[in-house]
């Protein structure tokens, strides 16, 4: 078991992980959208208490400046706050990948990936230079020990 694995998970963990993979990740495969959800459950069981990624799915996903779909100022920021309304199939396909990561259901297909970003940006964020890239999936790229 992993450090953090044993802290509950409530209903809302699920709903903030959902919408942000719908957020993050809408347009990629069920694989896709499992590979970003286990980019948060690394960050949710890094081992710390009070980790700095923020505490639990809710926490991780909704730290200040981490997924730009909670951005007050992205365009995806009213579906996920429901002043919008999320494609019910989007939704669901994103909730199917948080069952299986949260419940242990898949592995983890990222080699312990905390980053990722997409290959639609223009040039690589600057935390890249020097991480460990994990995996190419869909239209991310994941890394693990980013400076």
């Amino acid at each position: 078991m992993l450090p953090g694995e044993n802290m509950p998970v409530s209903d809302k963990d699920r709903d903030i992980l959902a919408r942000t993979l719908w957020g993050e990740a809408r347009g990629e495969s069920l694989n896709g959208q499992i590979a970003v959800a286990w980019t948060i459950r690394n960050r949710v069981n890094d081992g710390n208490a009070k980790s700095w990624w923020g505490e639990g799915y809710a926490g991780v996903c909704q730290k200040p400046y981490q997924f730009s779909c909670w951005n007050k100022t992205d365009p995806n920021y009213q579906f996920l706050i429901g002043v919008k309304q999320i494609p019910f199939r989007e939704l669901a396909q994103a909730r199917i990948a948080v069952d299986q990561v949260i419940d242990g259901k898949v592995a983890d297909p990222t080699g312990g990936a905390t980053h990722y970003y997409a290959t639609t940006m223009r040039k690589p964020p600057t935390w890249a230079k020097g991480a460990k890239q994990t995996l190419t999936l869909g239209h991310h790229i994941f890394f693990k020990d980013v400076p």
